[in-house]
């Protein structure tokens, strides 16, 4: 009879454990689920796919030999503890497993129903040794015999050691396994409670973005800088939100002339009409025209204030926690990284101020500088550096032109995040007027 040895001579054990293993995607061996409903000890196949093998000896190398019969062997008397049990491979792929991951064994089983044969000897004497370090003589050893065969209940063959008549005890002691049905229902149960908790996990973070509620529809549109606002003040956006059309144009039109008074902008004839303009709910006049046309006349009008501003810093906030948290995930930070828009623009350095940017983002601008003519562009950078000064007539433009813009809420948003910009380290000023006129008109 043609037999085969994947396995022969020695292999190291760990707790008295070792296993075969089927499923690369499984959950890993556990004792109790192992030999539940089973008659027989030492070795545990209740998991489908796996297979527990307990060995006298803890830790060390015992004798070990696997073999694959093309029928049932004949029993060996030299063996002094037998059981047998049957198993069927999850996968084309199984393999003999030490304790904690360690040697790796291929064993070439067919994924079919076998019988499998699990042979001691020296059981007593490899746990009455406990440990076998390198040079000292074995102690234990076992064989594990497969062959093709329908599934039966498992056996006792043989027992005559006090481990082996130990594991079959507690075997029996165990209650029975789930059923097929039973295993089913109780995966479909785990599944429903896992979408239910990434569904509530999705929906506390939604809730957390947005500072504890959810926002509209008209919120999550991906164009202007609700993003940007809603680092500074996720309260005041959803206000602003529910303000109505009315009420966002007269926070857009203050937003802009807030910024460019403080800019030094709101005495310039070409920024004053604008500012009428945007008041009388007409287009802009020229240079706003053109899109390049207001940048252009930053740059070339000489009665520009250079003022500048240091950047303006959102508050921090405490990290989300996800109310069906991962154990086993990492610590949360404790400053959260939030999304936020861009802008950078190019422009020709003012040679009085050399050291003075003329471009960024509206929370944090880079320092961005070149020839003419001016650029507009939109950009996603990394980290800048928070002290370098900002040019407050660069910030406060998009202020002007963001009010302008054909939708009222986009253009109210758009507004006041310049404009928090353009106010730098005391942009808590202009949202607290910002707050004042909401409150009076609701």
């Amino acid at each position: 009879m043609k037999v085969r040895r994947p396995v022969d001579g020695e292999v190291r054990v760990h707790y008295g454990q070792i296993y075969v293993e089927s499923d690369p995607d499984g959950p890993g061996p556990d004792l109790a689920k192992a030999f539940a409903g089973q008659r027989a000890g030492l070795c545990g196949a209740a998991v489908p796919g796996s297979l527990w093998l307990t060995t006298g000896l803890h830790t060390g190398a015992v004798g070990f030999t696997v073999e694959v019969h093309e029928q049932a062997p004949p029993l060996d008397h030299e063996w002094e503890d037998v059981v047998e049990t049957s198993f069927r491979p999850s996968t084309d792929r199984c393999l003999l497993v030490e304790w904690g991951g360690g040697t790796v064994r291929e064993l070439d089983l067919a994924e079919a129903d076998h019988r499998v044969r699990y042979c001691a000897r020296g059981i007593d004497e490899g746990r009455r040794r406990d440990t076998r370090a390198s040079g000292e003589p074995q102690a234990d050893r076992y064989a594990l015999q497969f062959w093709p065969a329908p599934p039966e209940p498992d056996r006792v063959l043989r027992q005559t050691s006090r481990t082996a008549a130990y594991w079959h005890d507690y075997a029996r002691r165990l209650p029975p396994p789930p059923t097929p049905e039973e295993r089913v229902a109780e995966e479909l149960r785990s599944r429903r409670a896992r979408e239910r908790a990434e569904q509530e996990n999705r929906a506390g973070a939604e809730s957390w973005e947005w500072g504890g509620r959810r926002p509209s529809e008209a919120l999550r549109e991906p164009a202007g800088q609700v993003r940007g606002l809603l680092e500074f003040d996720a309260p005041l956006l959803h206000t602003l939100d529910d303000a109505g059309p009315r009420v966002q144009r007269s926070v857009a039109r203050l937003a802009a002339r807030r910024a460019c008074t403080a800019a030094g902008l709101a005495g310039l004839d070409w920024i004053a009409a604008a500012l009428t303009a945007l008041d009388e709910g007409r287009p802009l006049p020229p240079p706003f025209d053109d899109p390049a046309g207001p940048w252009q006349a930053l740059a070339d009008d000489p009665r520009v204030p250079a003022r500048t501003v240091r950047r303006a810093v959102a508050p921090e906030r405490e990290p989300f926690r996800p109310p069906h948290a991962d154990p086993n995930a990492p610590r949360p930070m404790s400053v959260p990284v939030r999304r936020q828009a861009f802008f950078s623009v190019t422009a020709p350095e003012r040679p009085e101020h050399p050291e003075t940017s003329v471009a960024g983002t509206l929370a944090a601008a880079p320092s961005v500088a070149g020839p003419s003519p001016v650029v507009i562009r939109t950009a996603r950078l990394g980290p800048i550096d928070p002290d370098r000064p900002l040019s407050q007539p660069h910030l406060a433009l998009p202020a002007l032109l963001g009010a302008a813009g054909p939708d009222p809420l986009r253009a109210a948003v758009d507004a006041v995040f310049a404009a928090v910009a353009t106010y730098g380290e005391d942009h808590r000023t202009l949202l607290a007027e910002v707050r004042a006129v909401l409150a009076e008109h609701r």
